[in-house]
């Protein structure tokens, strides 16, 4: 996907010109300096500008976006006359090249956008079709960064080649948020091998898995693997092993933000803190030794679903992690071979094209029903199941992206199937 005549980083900064965006004045808020105060850290999880101007505070100190936000702006028309703009600067590669190249500026240009009004730090996405070519990360994330060295971190997914390639860019000196990630091994396998500077854990949509599929009301699964990541990326810390950071994401009610104080990192939807801000309720000290029970409808799921397996790191996966480490494979392939080849398959399992099929379909969370009997027999994870699925919702939201870019370019291409 890597572009034949991309486009300069001065050229794509140029068209921040295009837009009359006024600076956000920063104040402190009495509300959010008393999670500075348990020592998390405040991001936005969001991309609508608007919308953050109106809960935004010095307590905040970057903003995430992702495709599905970049595509909600795009899908309302806010770069619908920038795009032909950029076209024309691009007029001698294929259709396809131009379509992903817009794509990337839409991505540089939006995140310019909020560092230059929040004067903020912003984490930004790699287009979806990349999540599994290293070569096609390293040099996209390299491009990226060169447009805005000091304010963007690079988000890049969980995903075999997605850690190669983050490690390498950690030894380039580039700041990488590493993503989709739903468990405690998975948050070791990121940190340790990949050494990005934060890794996250998706809590929501652990709580969705559990309510969507009745296996129960989906309170505290979130909370309780989030909080049991932050003890053990702190314990890898101390080890000198890693120096990530955890961000706690796809969060879903301000007692979350209670329940996690303490947390290195949080990065909040708009919509939740002004729930929270709203309901005033304070952190009165740090709570990630305050780990909650949870809330099943049979305590035998916890053995059945194998759920221990998201707040757990058996031996066999810590010895993969280290071994892998201390001699980073060439390709994902090869990760995910020697992953299987000792006793990790259920992170890196093999799928037919019809399970792919079934994941896309079902959207962000997956049919318990027809992964049931592979999760019983270690065949494959709920943390991967949602991974996988992750990857598919956002690999949906860039193509209607792309899609876009197409109809206002009258560029009529037949959509790759990339299932």
């Amino acid at each position: 996907m890597i572009m034949t005549h991309p486009l300069s980083p001065a050229t794509i900064i140029d068209f921040l010109n295009h837009f009359n965006d006024s600076i956000k004045t920063e104040k402190p808020s009495n509300y959010w300096s008393n999670y500075l105060k348990t020592g998390s850290y405040l991001w936005l999880d969001t991309g609508d500008i608007a919308a953050a101007r109106k809960i935004w505070s010095s307590d905040f100190s970057a903003l995430t976006t992702n495709n599905t936000l970049l595509n909600n702006e795009t899908q309302k028309g806010a770069y619908d006359k920038i795009i032909p703009i950029i076209a024309s600067k691009i007029s001698s590669l294929s259709d396809s090249e131009q379509v992903k190249e817009i794509a990337f500026c839409l991505n540089v240009i939006h995140g310019l956008r909020l560092v230059k009004i929040f004067k903020a730090q912003v984490s930004v996405e790699l287009h979806t079709e990349l999540a599994h070519d290293i070569t096609g990360i390293i040099e996209t994330a390299s491009r990226l960064h060169q447009c805005a060295p000091n304010h963007f971190i690079i988000k890049i997914p969980y995903t075999a080649s997605g850690l190669i390639a983050a490690r390498r860019l950690k030894n380039k000196g580039i700041p990488v948020n590493f993503t989709l990630d739903f468990s405690v091994r998975q948050n070791a396998f990121s940190s340790v091998i990949a050494q990005p500077k934060y890794t996250n854990v998706f809590m929501g949509r652990l709580g969705a898995y559990l309510k969507s599929n009745k296996l129960g009301e989906g309170k505290y699964i979130g909370e309780k693997v989030t909080l049991e990541t932050q003890h053990c990326l702190r314990i890898l810390n101390r080890k000198g092993l890693t120096q990530t950071r955890l961000i706690a994401a796809s969060i879903r009610n301000s007692e979350q933000l209670i329940h996690l104080a303490g947390t290195d990192v949080f990065t909040i939807p708009v919509k939740i803190a002004e729930e929270a801000n709203n309901r005033n309720i304070i952190p009165k000290k740090s709570h990630i030794n305050d780990i909650p029970e949870l809330d099943l409808y049979d305590n035998e799921n916890i053995k059945h679903l194998q759920l221990k397996k998201l707040w757990q790191v058996r031996n066999h996966e810590i010895e993969t992690i280290l071994h892998l480490n201390n001699k980073l494979p060439e390709t994902g392939q090869e990760l995910e071979e020697y992953a299987r080849e000792h006793g990790c398959r259920d992170l890196f399992p093999t799928l037919t094209k019809a399970e792919h099929a079934t994941l896309k379909q079902d959207g962000k969370i997956p049919d318990h029903s027809k992964w049931e009997n592979k999760i019983i027999a270690g065949e494959i994870g709920i943390d991967t199941l949602l991974n996988l699925a992750g990857l598919y919702s956002f690999e949906t939201d860039q193509q209607q992206l792309d899609r876009r870019i197409k109809s206002l370019l009258n560029i009529h291409a037949i959509e790759k199937d990339h299932s």
